[in-house]
């Protein structure tokens, strides 16, 4: 029996592209003799399709698409994923559906049974869990137990799921398990994925073809990742990561033992972040992986929508410096734009450094001086501001200036504006709502700034691409003469691991003073991160690697207290 995985690149509504790539796929796997060809879930509409789910016209739009994918299966069968309607007069008017076609035909639909409903996740909202008993696909001899993400993914007993659909289709004797999903990135999720597969293969003793998608989605970025492991839960064949690709696997049957292994070789899953700070967010493997889905997120959300160019400011500091050489490698450094926006508190090297960077990527630039127009500013305020000390209204003033510009440059020319805030500061409100905080794309804000200096240290391995004095410079908005971020925030080594620890691992103030941080500074950071979060509310999407961004998966109440 050969099955071919097909790791695809797909796009949310559009029918036509999506089809034609399946389509493309099972043509491919005819010529190479395949009898098989998976694809990801929800693959016919794309994931996550979100309220356009309410949309008839889409749902009818999909069908048509799957019974189309279907004619052109003959001498092969697809596995797809699409919606499906609930016949049902209760519940949900839609199923999440896995659809086996052949002879032209729909053969049979299998139902997703487990619903996430977390972070990124809102299945329950469009979705009605499969209440069905289970059965098997067979075909060409094999019994295929099809299962869709979660389905597979569900072997921590979670009370809240009242099924497991392995412990009920182990018992109808499948000979492989067949998994689709759309399972997106963060850092820690490779590695979380292979102990979730190889722990159901080898506690299941049945081989587990998976197939994920790939791409862009927004904030979403999916990894790939597909891969075929064996039923002694051992990896025997990998998609590339961040990339189309397609593999056939030669499935061959194999002798059941019907008693369940416990597994105990390979640890649980667990959503937690188990990992220490310094081994899971800065560790070179981390740094990669971040650096890959970045390129892949910028270069989809671009692509997808229809842009080419992106603009950005470029201040010499090493947050927009990265950010350059991101958009350069996704786009090309002719489709990249940088606008330096120099004032009176700017410091030579702040030119000097951006200059390096334009340079050493070969970007256009322009340079354009704000102190004209904050004079301006001042003079038409100064009735109103007598007497009053030069404050963060004045340093606020400087960055809605430089957002007026870039702006106003991005609508002439039709590019995009990419923000270029890190994760610490949008973590703790150290931004400009209208000011440093626009644009259409968040790049770094999934990203610590710690993380930012090990992804500058990741590009500049082999050469200087940017600027070392961007780098090592103490980090300043340079609002004020001789400003540094030290004068408001603690230092960023501490400042992340708080941050860290209270928004990707959830633990709470008194938790985290227990673990040894000083209990003002906990205190004080907190404080910000709380009352910061009206100005996320207002930030451009972020392009997703952690296991929890913010964005759709982190929603806070704005007016809340949670301190110590």
């Amino acid at each position: 029996m050969k099955i071919a995985l097909a790791q695809l690149n797909y796009h949310v509504g559009d029918f036509g592209n999506n089809v034609s790539q399946i389509i493309g796929q099972i043509e491919k796997a005819k010529t190479l003799h395949a009898d098989v060809v998976v694809f990801a879930e929800l693959s016919v509409c794309g994931y996550p399709p979100r309220d356009f789910l309410e949309f008839d016209d889409f749902i009818s739009r999909s069908g048509k698409g799957v019974v189309s994918i279907a004619e052109r299966c003959h001498g092969i069968a697809a596995i797809v994923g699409a919606p499906s309607v609930n016949p049902a007069p209760k519940g949900k008017p839609l199923y999440n559906t896995a659809w086996f076609l052949a002879d032209g035909k729909v053969i049979a639909k299998t139902h997703k049974t487990l619903l996430p409903n977390y972070d990124v996740f809102d299945e329950y909202r469009y979705f009605e869990p499969n209440r069905l008993p289970f059965s098997l696909i067979t075909y060409k001899g094999f019994r295929f137990a099809i299962t869709i993400c979660e389905d597979l993914w569900n072997i921590t007993d979670d009370p809240l799921y009242m099924r497991n659909p392995m412990d009920e289709l182990i018992v109808l004797d499948p000979d492989i398990v067949i998994n689709i999903a759309a399972s997106p990135f963060n850092y820690t999720q490779p590695a979380n994925r292979i102990t979730v597969l190889s722990r159901n293969a080898k506690k299941y003793a049945r081989p587990v073809i998976y197939v994920n998608q790939v791409g862009g989605q927004t904030e979403l970025i999916f990894d790939g990742g597909s891969m075929v492991v064996d039923s002694k839960g051992e990896v025997v064949a990998t998609l590339k990561e961040f990339e189309e690709d397609f593999l056939i696997y030669e499935a061959q049957k194999v002798k059941i033992n019907n008693q369940i292994s416990e597994a105990d070789s390979l640890p649980l899953y667990n959503n937690s972040i188990i990992y220490s700070f310094n081994n899971s967010i800065i560790s070179s493997e981390t740094t990669r992986l971040i650096y890959a889905a970045l390129l892949l997120g910028i270069r989809d959300y671009f692509g997808k929508m229809g842009f080419s160019k992106a603009i950005l400011g470029l201040s010499g500091g090493i947050d927009s410096a990265l950010t350059l050489v991101l958009a350069a490698k996704a786009l090309g450094s002719n489709n990249v734009r940088a606008i330096m926006l120099p004032s009176q508190f700017s410091s030579d090297h702040s030119i000097s450094d951006a200059l390096k960077s334009v340079e050493n990527l070969g970007v256009p630039y322009e340079i354009i001086s704000i102190e004209e127009a904050f004079q301006t500013f001042e003079k038409t305020l100064q009735p109103l501001f007598a007497g009053l000390p030069f404050s963060l209204t004045e340093e606020n003033i400087q960055a809605r200036i430089r957002a007026v510009i870039l702006m106003a440059l991005s609508n002439k020319f039709g590019h995009i504006l990419l923000n270029t805030s890190n994760k610490s500061e949008a973590a703790v409100g150290y931004g400009t709502l209208y000011g440093d905080m626009c644009g259409g794309l968040s790049v770094l804000g999934d990203v610590y700034k710690t993380q930012v200096y090990a992804l500058a240290r990741f590009i500049n391995a082999e050469s200087e691409i940017i600027p070392e004095n961007s780098i090592i410079k103490p980090p300043s908005a340079e609002l004020r003469p001789g400003q540094k971020d030290s004068d408001s925030l603690p230092d960023y080594a501490i400042l992340d691991q708080i941050l860290y620890k209270y928004i990707e691992q959830r633990i709470g103030p008194n938790e985290l003073v227990a673990e040894g941080f000083e209990a003002a500074t906990v205190q004080r950071v907190l404080k910000l991160v709380n009352t910061s979060e009206y100005k996320r509310y207002q930030t451009p999407p972020i392009l997703r690697v952690s296991p929890k961004a913010f964005g759709m998966g982190r929603r806070m109440p704005i007016v809340a207290k949670y301190l110590l």
